[in-house]
């Protein structure tokens, strides 16, 4: 056999003989397979958790508070964003939404307040035709942050939270007393309380509800109630 002819038998052989092998190492597919879990779970998170469609009532658990269902509810006279001073006594033959949240350090907060308004029919449905939301932070901060948020929603500043501690909403945040949780109380036509949840105890702290789940929640515990 010639030289040239064992070059090119050699060229073949090892042409057969190699196979192209990865060069990812097993640490750096790990990292990928996280990535891509991450990027899958939070399109799952904005597409289903955000979406304010058909929702289940119950996949949040909350507490309930005093006062409660029943109960008169106790007087709000707090200045709010919208320049006015919010009195609930004048809401009287309106039903009333109140949501106290934990302030502008709580992103949550304010994304459940735009969650709301953009499904605000569900809502209606319900009989709800007004929400207000409080805070115990200063006028101005609060108003700052509505206005770099876009949302239509009155907030309420209640710094010396003496609405929060006549509702005990203070009792169900993640800064101890000092600041409310994640609360929901609707007040009805007549100035009665008619549903109540505190989603922001222990040990969850929950501080977004998706819309659906907030208003299957309430629709529950309206049954039979008169708004």
């Amino acid at each position: 056999m010639s030289i040239s002819t064992r070059k090119t038998s050699g060229v073949r052989s090892g042409a057969a003989r190699t196979v192209p092998k990865s060069r990812l190492s097993p640490l750096a597919k790990v990292g990928i397979f996280v990535v891509a879990a991450v990027v899958v779970l939070g399109a799952i998170y904005f597409a289903v958790g955000r979406s304010g469609g058909a929702g289940a009532g119950g996949q949040y658990p909350f507490q309930v508070g005093q006062p409660g269902a029943g109960q008169a509810a106790p007087e709000i006279k707090l200045p709010s964003t919208d320049g006015a001073t919010f009195d609930l006594a004048a809401m009287k033959g309106q039903s009333v939404l109140l949501y106290f949240q934990e302030g502008v350090g709580c992103q949550p907060c304010w994304d459940q307040i735009k969650d709301i308004e953009a499904h605000q029919a569900q809502f209606t449905a319900l009989g709800v035709d007004k929400m207000v939301s409080i805070t115990t932070q200063a006028p101005d901060v609060i108003k700052q942050k509505a206005r770099l948020e876009g949302i239509r929603t009155p907030v309420l500043s209640d710094p010396n939270l003496d609405v929060s501690h006549a509702y005990q909403a203070n009792l169900y945040g993640m800064m101890g007393t000092s600041m409310d949780g994640h609360s929901f109380i609707l007040v009805g036509k007549d100035g009665t309380i008619k549903w109540r949840a505190d989603y922001g105890g222990a040990p969850k702290y929950t501080m977004f509800v998706p819309a659906s789940n907030l208003a299957a929640d309430m629709r529950a515990g309206l049954k039979g109630a008169a708004v």
